[in-house]
């Protein structure tokens, strides 16, 4: 009789254990989607367009971007970019929220994976679409941006996903990618191909051990690696980097300088109808232009642009550019560039739909881009709709190169400060030296002097490059040899 009563016991015990998970259970889910349902709230709150839009522009202080197209629900990229925030604002949040430790060789190769729906589930809230997000080495990029950039965490979620406003670039660069600004001017969301993706991948370790040592680089500052997953199988790969012209400054020139002068030249003709427009090594050259800076900016300046070439001959990289932005103190803000001009540093290519023929493989990722750009309708900023910053509050000031102003100003021969403030960067470093370059190499050799065209190894493009920067300081004896006779 007794040991039925203790088995009865025993039954009642399990029965009670049983009852105690399930209703933990059904608590823990009725918690998860109150706050999955909250999230949906605010969320929809944030994204829901008001009275107060005009022209696709808000008038409110707190929701305006500064520069650029806001991307409302009735822009034909309002979706992509709301997976992509919804994203970043996921997966960065709960990297931060873990207790910071030392990064293993397991971090660089890392991909943290989400899944997106109406519903929501334990790990993510419920989204307005359905939609996948990875995450790629979340863990290096933390230390990239906290220990090397500077960057506060909350500032860079709220500078990108706050209100989930975002202004988007108004012409495609030549590579075929979108870029969009943050509402802040800060930051850049640059769609890449899967092939630069792969490679960024691949040189991560190396690109994270010379920003180490290098906290000063010039190279472009990559703060995350993400790809969003839309419905019917488009993958969309992108990074977040820094935007190296400032908010608060008009930027009066831009040149994208290789060292290579064939085919390097904007026509004057048209530069003169569009004084905004992107120069090349030519038009730097035939204008005599020179970075004025004293012995003290110089020297510090070649000393980085020789590291930071040598970093890319090591990746076996070319085709790299110096981004020179000037802007004329006494000329100051009073033309207005910042509101008038939307592009970055992508020089304006023209669209245009090639024939089918047939042959050679189809990149289904290429198409979707293409689609995309061709289906974007995007209108000019009012000249009244938003008031542009006058001062620089980013955390650039703390790098030798970006702390005047977010620039480097001009110096006279006595290291005393002159009229003009100067905004370096080295753009594009992803492309490495493929047989295509190899053969597009030796058929544009056959036309013109295989040193001087844009493709070449990337030993002598590393050379020639730095030699060319040099070259183009003041008392580095001008860049005219660097033409093709």
């Amino acid at each position: 009789m007794e040991g039925e009563l203790g088995e009865f016991a025993e039954e009642m015990q399990q029965q009670a254990e049983q009852i105690r998970r399930e209703r933990t259970t059904r608590r823990a889910k009725q918690q998860a989607e109150a706050e999955a349902q909250k999230a949906h709230q605010d969320a929809e709150k944030a994204l829901t367009r008001t009275a107060s839009l005009v022209r696709g522009f808000s008038v409110r202080d707190d929701g305006k971007p500064l520069v650029g197209n806001l991307i409302g629900e009735d822009h034909v990229n309002y979706v992509l970019m709301y997976n992509m925030l919804t994203g970043i604002r996921i997966a960065v949040s709960r990297c931060q929220a873990k207790i910071r430790r030392p990064l293993s060789s397991e971090d660089f190769t890392a991909c943290h994976k989400y899944s997106f729906d109406i519903i929501g589930n334990e790990l993510t809230p419920s989204a307005k679409y359905d939609f996948k997000f990875k995450d790629y080495a979340p863990w290096v990029f933390r230390e990239l941006r906290e220990d090397y950039f500077l960057l506060d965490p909350a500032d860079y979620l709220l500078s990108l996903t706050a209100k989930y406003i975002l202004s988007e670039l108004g012409s495609p660069g030549k590579s075929g990618s979108f870029f969009y600004f943050s509402r802040d001017y800060r930051f850049i969301i640059k769609t890449i191909h899967h092939n630069e993706h792969k490679f960024f991948r691949k040189v991560l370790p190396k690109y994270y051990e010379h920003i180490k040592s290098n906290p000063h680089t010039l190279l472009s500052r990559f703060y995350g690696l993400h790809r969003v997953k839309l419905p019917h199988g488009r993958k969309i790969h992108f990074v977040i980097m820094n935007n190296l012209f400032p908010a608060h400054k008009d930027v009066h020139e831009t040149y994208d300088l290789k060292g290579s002068t064939v085919g390097r030249e904007y026509p004057e003709e048209k530069a003169a109808q569009n004084p905004r427009a992107v120069l090349k090594d030519l038009n730097w050259i035939n204008r005599g232009k020179t970075l004025e800076l004293g012995p003290e900016k110089r020297a510090l300046l070649t000393e980085q642009l020789l590291r930071d070439s040598e970093l890319l001959k090591s990746l076996n990289v070319m085709d790299y550019s110096l981004l020179v932005g000037i802007h004329n103190m006494r000329r100051g803000n009073r033309d207005n560039v910042r509101s008038n001009t939307l592009r970055l540093f992508s020089p304006e290519v023209p669209i245009t739909r090639r024939k089918q023929t047939g042959k050679g493989p189809k990149s289904p990722e290429a198409a979707a881009l293409r689609r995309t750009m061709r289906e974007s309708h995007l209108q000019p900023v009012g000249a009244g709709s938003f008031k542009l910053p006058e001062e620089d509050t980013g955390e650039r000031q703390h790098f030798i190169f970006y702390q005047d102003e977010g620039g480097l100003r001009a110096t006279d021969d006595a290291n005393d400060d002159m009229d003009k403030i100067y905004y370096l960067g080295v753009i594009d470093i992803f492309t490495p030296y493929t047989p295509f370059k190899k053969l597009e190499h030796f058929w544009k050799g056959m036309q013109a002097d295989r040193h001087k065209i844009s493709p070449v190894p990337p030993a002598e493009y590393a050379d020639r490059f730095f030699s060319f920067m040099k070259a183009i300081m003041r008392g580095g004896g001008g860049a005219e040899h660097f033409k093709s006779e």
